[in-house]
């Protein structure tokens, strides 16, 4: 009988792209993102063990990237972690105007409702997470017609797919991950944008092009406060860009760092203890 063993693993604050990030270079076969923690699916016979992931989370914790973390083990006899991840996916309604939804869940959108097809793999933004819903209901306020985006750690492709669907003209979606460029790749094709959104692997300072009319930045703070200046040098001037990936301790540091850079900020939106913020680009 095929097993599989399996780790749930807590952390707080809850950041699963970070601890995902991380442990994704162990050869997982699968990581499913749940309310509060992260399940990791290993072969019988895997490397990785309960010790090795301990020591990974400890780093994290001593970065002062996390406060606190526990794992749990269990072992699965004959199942499909896949099929599992597929019993837990649900429609999940972001707002009145945006649903999401996977593609083996059927949904017939309403009048007026952006229905948006997203199948995660193994990238962050199923659209569960408190950050990706804040940035989604923003972008129904800032999209505009003509607009250029650039969606900088885009994960499953969704914002990108998101503001295409909202009224933009094209998107650019980056991330250092290379899994996450044929997972952003399927899901544009699910939802008919492949043609107005250009996926690529890498970092920000791989972007050359510098008139973006929205940039989106849905990560962690440690790096928001590094592309600062990056941000600034690629969108336009009197444009906006949207960050996420925050928690409401970390709203000073931010605002301080990027209103030093030129910015203004125009909007705060929360949920729970998450945060999403949209500057204005002012003064160059």
């Amino acid at each position: 009988m095929k097993k599989y063993i399996t780790f749930q693993i807590y952390f707080h604050p809850f950041i699963p792209e970070l601890i995902t990030g991380v442990l994704w270079e162990f050869n997982l076969l699968g990581i499913i993102e749940e309310d509060d923690h992260i399940k990791i699916f290993l072969p019988d016979g895997s490397h990785l063990d309960e010790s090795k992931i301990k020591t990974e989370l400890e780093k994290l914790r001593k970065e002062n990237l996390i406060k606190s973390f526990s794992v749990k083990e269990e072992i699965l006899k004959d199942k499909n972690w896949n099929e599992l991840w597929e019993m837990g996916r649900e429609v999940i309604r972001v707002s009145k105007k945006t649903v999401i939804k996977p593609s083996f869940k059927h949904y017939v959108g309403k009048e007026g409702e952006t229905v948006i097809t997203v199948d995660p793999k193994m990238s962050f933004g199923t659209g569960e997470h408190q950050t990706t819903k804040l940035v989604l209901r923003l972008l129904e306020k800032h999209v505009k017609p003509k607009m250029k985006v650039l969606d900088v750690g885009s994960g499953t492709g969704i914002l990108s797919i998101a503001a295409i669907k909202l009224g933009a003209y094209s998107a650019t979606a980056i991330d250092s991950d290379e899994v996450c460029y044929e997972n952003c790749k399927e899901n544009c094709e699910l939802n008919g944008v492949s043609s107005r959104v250009k996926i690529l692997t890498g970092e920000i300072q791989n972007i050359h092009a510098n008139d973006f009319d929205l940039i989106l930045a849905n990560i962690q703070k440690n790096i928001l406060l590094s592309i600062c200046y990056d941000l600034q040098t690629r969108v336009k001037r009197y444009k906006k860009i949207i960050l996420s990936g925050l928690l409401e301790n970390d709203y000073n540091e931010t605002v301080t760092c990027y209103t030093q850079t030129g910015y203004k900020l125009i909007e705060k939106e929360a949920m729970d203890e998450w945060i999403a913020l949209v500057f204005q680009l002012s003064n160059l």
